[in-house]
């Protein structure tokens, strides 16, 4: 009887819960507001969280998507804090999938708008910034409550830190991580609202499972894009401050502010630790930061969980580490995760940028500044630069040589380009001729030199390895020349190299050569030494912090560089010639062939193994992109480096690239080995890139070869047998007429033999007498009787005598009289002719 009433008073307390929660749907909103409240707030305080819970873990399953956002948008308006914790982690999962990929929550990575409108709609406002989500969070933030989340599902190098004891770098992982109980082997990190759900948000690009090649998903069309994209607009504006938490509670009053996240002060945010001491996880301080940094918590939280979750997956360790040829690497990117990580660089070159003048001087450091223009100043060196490189250099060195790599580059390219991102830019030019960029952005330049420097040195070596022939790779080619080549960039290169190289005993001498410009008056003379002392000290604390102290820098303008300059260049100059050459072969099959040559009449080609490459697949009009690239290309590597013509010229002779019949007929560069030819590493890249080939034939016994696609089968095997079995009845007399001296001797020659194979111009590493020992004596040969070119042929030839009246068996004489006469001539004008093939 007890567990009766048990179960019926939990089905009371889940229908006064349905109740409770569908009765602004029933009823009209006046009427919900005109009934007294009390009885209200007692259906609210009779729901249990387990109850809630499960309720919405049901809707999943029997409701529609939209239905169960409606429902979720009332559940956050109506429910106080108390009952919301319970399922906030439930739904954080529910929308951005679990940590080990196994759901996929709302599978935001492929909801597009021009596929699921209404999805993708109702998505979009639910997880704006200013939607219902947002709404739940700051409603949880207010009330102080914490979330665990496991160490396990951080990057990699935090996750090694943290179960090591030792407290990671970054002020994100401060005062927040959990000792688990006695016996327990799991570590958490206690977390805010926000934190949690950004942690998940960032989370879920990573673990998530990746699409499908056979689904095309364009990234910039999806939610999860767009929604990075909204994100950052609000927390890290351009113009003006981030906007408050806009949000009311039932009872109508507002929440207190939340802490901001325990971090580092801001004024300690340009510079790196130069402690030697790693900080035990037990040191955890507190740090008291100033109450007005209170109004940018949620923006330097977003920026460090976003550069947390998607670029710190390796460490200076791991990256030397991973320099291995043996070494498995832990993490791959994906074209999608460089994407976002991209529409990031961007958003905060913006964000940046978009300082006054006056608060970037640096007179505007001695009066107080807001956080969040210090924050402004901060954010790019203090919480990217160093994490963004290494990542960089990681697909630098291991993404494929393919096309895919373009976005990589674009992401790169991005971050050297701050400039495009200013406020102030300008138009271009009338001429189509590039800006050139101002003397303001050389403090960035300096102080990212390796960006510049290294990772040009490491897109080098990759392009020496790619096929140039490609559109794809020449575009690539073609864009990192072009924006390196922009003026005024080189010499900033420059300038951060010498201040990095040089002596400090040289800075006094050279400041004072270069900084005495008409721009500046004499009251700032006094001040630029101990500013370029500082710059010079930047630049050095910038490369040994991202390589190290005992780092080897290799100069971009060295003699190292240049020679892999100049046989890039080389390799384009090989590859305009290559493509030239695909380009003619395709144009004169194409004009070759007719609707005959699919019935039989072109001759066909089984030995050709030209390679192929993504030319043949788009035409012409390729050809002209790829050569337009290249030239250009060339022209902006000639304009960088200062090589002239003459050089280019003498390089390509001296290396013997120079190639007869449009580089057709040059074997690939090898050696001659024990066991035959050997290729070079030359001669492997010239195969790989297509610029030269061996020519490949077949060199057994013709009439063994395999059974083409014009050949009939059945009649093929049939004329074989007969074949062989005239061959081997009359072996003997054949014999004896081919050795005949006279003119009967001459006529069978030419009809029952071929060469010997030791004759035929082999490429392959066969020994002579091992092939001269596989010659075959006098034979016929009825294989050509079974091709279909032959049989339409004898069918056109009966056709034709038929319009003519002339019938089957004088048409037959005419034709054997008429072969006759045509063996006869050429009996007589060679001693050994090809073996019959009619």
């Amino acid at each position: 009887m007890t567990t009766l009433r048990r179960w019926v008073s939990e089905r009371c307390l889940l229908a006064l819960n349905r109740v409770a929660l569908w009765a602004p749907q029933w009823f009209p909103k006046t009427l919900i507001f005109d009934s007294p409240r009390e009885p209200a707030m007692a259906f609210l305080h009779l729901q249990q969280p387990s109850f809630l819970l499960a309720s919405l873990k049901a809707d999943c399953v029997n409701k529609p998507f939209a239905q169960r956002c409606q429902d979720l948008v009332k559940v956050i308006e109506d429910f106080p804090a108390k009952e919301l914790h319970a399922i906030f982690p439930w739904l954080v999962e529910n929308i951005f999938g679990s940590l080990d990929g196994v759901l996929i929550g709302w599978n935001l990575r492929c909801l597009q708008g021009r596929v699921n409108p209404v999805e993708y709609s109702i998505a979009m406002e639910f997880l704006d910034p200013g939607g219902p989500m947002m709404k739940l969070v700051y409603k949880l933030q207010a009330e102080d409550y914490k979330f665990d989340f496991p160490v396990s599902y951080l990057p990699g190098p935090v996750k090694a830190s943290i179960q090591e004891r030792v407290l990671p770098d970054s002020p994100l992982y401060h005062n927040k991580v959990q000792f688990p109980p006695s016996g327990g082997l799991s570590l958490n990190l206690a977390l805010n609202p926000f934190e949690y759900y950004i942690f998940f948000f960032a989370l879920s690009l990573i673990t998530q499972k990746p699409l499908p090649l056979s689904l095309h998903v364009r990234t910039s069309d999806c939610a999860y894009f767009l929604l990075v994209d909204r994100y950052l607009s609000w927390f890290l504006p351009t113009e003006g401050s981030v906007l408050p938490p806009l949000f009311s509670s039932p009872g109508g009053s507002s929440p207190s502010p939340a802490p901001r996240t325990p971090a580092m002060p801001f004024a300690s945010y340009g510079l790196h630790h130069t402690s030697l001491l790693k900080r035990h996880i037990s040191h955890q301080t507190s740090v008291n930061a100033d109450p007005a940094s209170h109004e940018i918590w949620r923006s330097e939280t977003l920026l460090q969980v976003f550069v947390e979750m998607w670029l710190h997956h390796y460490s200076l360790e791991m990256y030397q580490k991973m320099q291995s040829p043996h070494a498995k690497e832990s993490f791959t990117p994906t074209e999608e995760h460089v994407l976002v990580v991209r529409l990031l660089l961007k958003h905060l070159h913006a964000f940046s940028n978009s300082l006054k003048p006056e608060q970037v001087s640096p007179s505007a450091h001695s009066h107080a500044t807001s956080p969040l223009e210090e924050f402004k100043r901060a954010a790019i060196p203090r919480f990217v630069q160093q994490k963004l490189y290494l990542f960089l250099q990681h697909c630098f060195g291991h993404w494929p040589l393919d096309a895919s790599f373009r976005a990589v580059l674009e992401m790169w390219l991005s971050y050297l380009q701050p400039w495009r991102y200013a406020p102030e830019k300008q138009a271009q030019s009338s001429d189509s001729q590039p800006r050139c960029i101002s003397e303001r952005w050389a403090p960035f330049v300096q102080e990212n030199l390796l960006m510049y420097t290294k990772l040009f040195v490491g897109f080098l070596n990759r392009a020496l390895r790619t096929d140039l022939v490609s559109p794809k790779n020449a575009l690539m080619v073609f864009r990192v020349a072009k924006v390196f080549a922009q003026p005024n960039l080189m010499e900033m290169i420059q300038k951060g190299e010498q201040l990095f190289l040089e002596p400090e005993l040289v800075l006094p001498h050279r400041q004072h050569r270069i900084f005495m410009t008409p721009t500046f008056t004499g009251s700032f003379l006094s001040s630029w030494p101990p500013a370029v002392t500082d710059t010079a000290f930047k630049v050095k604390s910038h490369v040994y912090s991202l390589e190290g102290q005992d780092c080897k820098y290799t100069p971009m303008f060295g003699p190292e560089v240049r020679s892999l300059v100049l046989r890039l260049a080389q390799l384009i100059t090989q590859a305009k010639q290559t493509a030239k050459s695909i380009s003619d072969q395709s144009a004169e099959s194409t004009a070759g062939r007719s609707f005959l040559s699919w019935l039989g009449f072109w001759p066909v080609d089984t030995n050709s193994s030209y390679p192929t490459n993504d030319l043949d697949e788009v035409g012409q009009d390729s050809v002209r992109k790829t050569d337009e690239y290249l030239e250009k290309a060339l022209e902006y590597l000639c304009q960088i480096f200062r090589l002239s013509e003459a050089q280019l010229a003498q390089l390509t002779l001296a290396l013997g690239t120079t190639q007869d019949e449009n580089g057709k007929k040059q074997v690939p560069d090898c050696i001659v080995g024990e066991n035959g030819l050997v290729l070079t590493p030359l001669g492997r890249y010239q195969i790989i890139n297509g610029l030269r080939r061996f020519e490949i034939e077949y060199q057994g016994d013709s009439e063994l070869q395999p059974i083409r696609s014009y050949e009939i089968a059945g009649l093929v095997r049939m004329l074989f047998r007969l074949s062989s079995a005239i061959n081997c009845r009359f072996a003997g007399q054949m014999a004896a007429l081919c050795s005949r001296a006279d003119f009967l001797g001459s006529f069978c020659r030419y009809h029952l033999t071929e060469p010997a194979l030791a004759n035929r111009h082999l490429l392959s590493p066969v020994r002579q007498a091992h092939a001269a020992s596989r010659a075959q004596g006098p034979r016929i040969s009825l294989r050509f009787l079974g091709s279909y070119r032959t049989l339409f042929l004898l069918l056109l030839a009966f056709f034709v005598a038929s319009l003519f009246c002339i019938g089957p068996l004088p048409c037959t004489l005419i034709l054997i009289l008429g072969y006759l006469f045509y063996a006869t001539a050429m009996a007589l004008l060679t001693e050994q002719g090809k073996p019959h093939q009619a």
